[in-house]
């Protein structure tokens, strides 16, 4: 295990059902770090990921209250790979760090880390545990166009530069199909859950 806290890693591509598995998780009582939530958490006022893109790009980037314009900054590396590099360069370590330091204060018998590219930023290696929520690729697309109401080009795009399903499924322990009903898939997570705990146990 990698440390006291059992770290189940969660994943899966766009419009696979990943939130939807978190969720069902929550509602049984077990602790999420999402993410995309920690991306944001980074970058709120008075931290250094904030001070760092301030220093960076100017103050043009802050609100009237000090916040990040996210618009702003999106429009600023939108088409610039060299700005978009330096982003990442500076966000990915601080993300990876309050990740980790929410991992470390999580209770229960594990703890769920959601993370959209789990697999291609090489973040397996915090998990004990990797579930990959599957689905075909035709479903994944529609979902994601109903839900964001997206162009099916923008939808293919996003799916392009993602993981394979064949890649993401290679690096999981576990494999969540939803490509049926919520109600098989909260089934598939309640047996799930209990397949982790006795492996918990046995392996504890």
């Amino acid at each position: 295990m990698m440390g006291q806290t059992v770290v189940v890693g969660l994943t899966g591509g766009i419009g696979s059902g990943k939130s939807a598995v978190s969720d069902a998780f929550a509602n049984i009582g077990i602790s999420i770090v999402d993410a995309d939530i920690v991306a944001r958490q980074v970058v709120e006022k008075d931290t250094k990921g904030l001070s760092a893109i301030v220093e960076h790009f100017g103050t043009e980037l802050l609100l009237s209250d000090g916040t990040l314009n996210r618009p702003a900054l999106r429009e600023k590396v939108f088409n610039n790979s060299a700005e978009k590099e330096w982003l990442n360069h500076l966000l990915h370590p601080l993300i990876r760090e309050e990740m980790s330091r929410q991992l470390d204060v999580c209770e229960g018998p594990f703890c769920i880390l959601s993370v959209p590219l789990l697999v291609e930023n090489k973040l397996t290696t915090m998990c004990d545990y990797v579930v990959v929520v599957d689905c075909p690729e035709s479903l994944q697309l529609q979902r994601a166009m109903r839900r964001d109401g997206s162009s099916e080009d923008t939808i293919k795009g996003i799916m392009a530069a993602q993981a394979t399903r064949t890649e993401r499924k290679a690096a999981a322990s576990h494999i969540i199909d939803n490509s049926t009903s919520l109600e098989d898939l909260g089934r598939a997570v309640d047996t799930l859950y209990n397949e982790l705990i006795v492996d918990i146990n046995k392996t504890g």
